[in-house]
């Protein structure tokens, strides 16, 4: 058999096993390797059939068409928090809500580390640009609870600065509450095993690899470090006008139907209604005669 032979059926092999991603209109998020994929659907016996998945999936993301318009029409503000341990599914669940609706009303906030400048301002100084105008959502990936996170367990923030984050984040959320804005926290929950899993998985996979950082591999090593900062943020920032709504991760797709379905749950929208649409005529001018471009300008056509 030749080379070319082994390959394409490999490339058709593995384009079979995609197929499920590809129905949402995008790129598998990685191609597993053999061995580790046999494992991880052994591990999951009860994963939710495809053609439920898709079809809830895509009547959520109708309901989200209708709930993003109605955000813009009536002027709401809306942040939605995404937290939890690393793999732990919110990149997923991020790109399934953002999908299909306008990037102008809907906007997703990925902060990098922060720089010495950064360092030096009061510790929501950063975060707040980001929030959302008077028809916008902005959906946090990673949020100010880095504090109480991911920098007190790495040992970026002191004590002392833990202590007054829990302070203070209690009141500027209640501050942006009697604002008008809605705000919603997510805490999105693995197994231990599960995580180690995916993790593997990333490991083995080299169109996943770019994922794993220093600070995932230490969230291994230091597993119970961050369920007890877990367990303290729950305790003094769980407050009646932004509470902690907890998903359970370790099935991924029940777990995006469920965060999407709850997300809608929270806001009493209506469909907003839209004048017809009618495509205009073409204008045609006789006396216009189309340039010939040069050929270089075109991308070449290799496919």
């Amino acid at each position: 058999m030749s080379f070319d032979k082994e390959a394409q059926d490999w490339l058709e092999a593995e384009l079979a096993d995609t197929l499920d991603e590809e129905w949402e209109i995008e790129l598998e998020d990685s191609i597993l390797s053999r061995e580790i994929k046999k494992i991880y659907h052994r591990e999951h016996p009860d994963m939710l059939p495809r053609h439920i998945y898709f079809r809830e999936l895509l009547r959520l993301q109708a309901e989200l068409i209708k709930f993003h318009e109605w955000v813009q029409a009536t002027g709401e503000k809306v942040v939605v928090l995404f937290e939890g341990r690393d793999s732990a599914g919110k990149g997923g669940v991020i790109k399934r809500i953002t999908q299909r609706l306008n990037p102008r009303i809907v906007r997703v906030v990925a902060l990098p580390a922060p720089s010495d400048r950064e360092k030096s301002q009061w510790y929501f100084q950063r975060y707040v640009p980001h929030l959302p105008a008077a028809g916008e959502i902005v959906l946090f990936d990673r949020s100010w609870y880095n504090r109480s996170g991911v920098e007190r367990v790495m040992g970026f923030a002191s004590e002392d600065e833990v202590e007054q984050f829990f302070q203070d984040v209690p009141d500027f959320e209640r501050m942006l509450v009697r604002s008008g804005v809605k705000v919603v926290k997510y805490w999105f929950s693995i197994t231990d095993e599960e995580q180690q899993m995916r993790f593997l998985m990333r490991i083995h996979d080299p169109m996943k690899q770019w994922k794993l950082s220093p600070m995932d591999l230490q969230s291994r090593i230091r597993w119970e470090d961050y369920t007890k900062a877990k367990e303290d943020t729950f305790f003094r920032t769980n407050i009646p006008e932004a509470p902690w709504y907890i998903v359970e991760g370790n099935d991924k797709k029940r777990a995006r139907l469920n965060c999407i379905d709850h997300l809608l749950s929270l806001f009493d929208y209506h469909e907003i209604p839209h004048e017809e649409v009618h495509l205009p005529e073409r204008v045609y001018n006789k006396d216009y005669e189309r340039a010939v471009l040069p050929p270089e300008l075109y991308v070449p056509q290799k496919y």
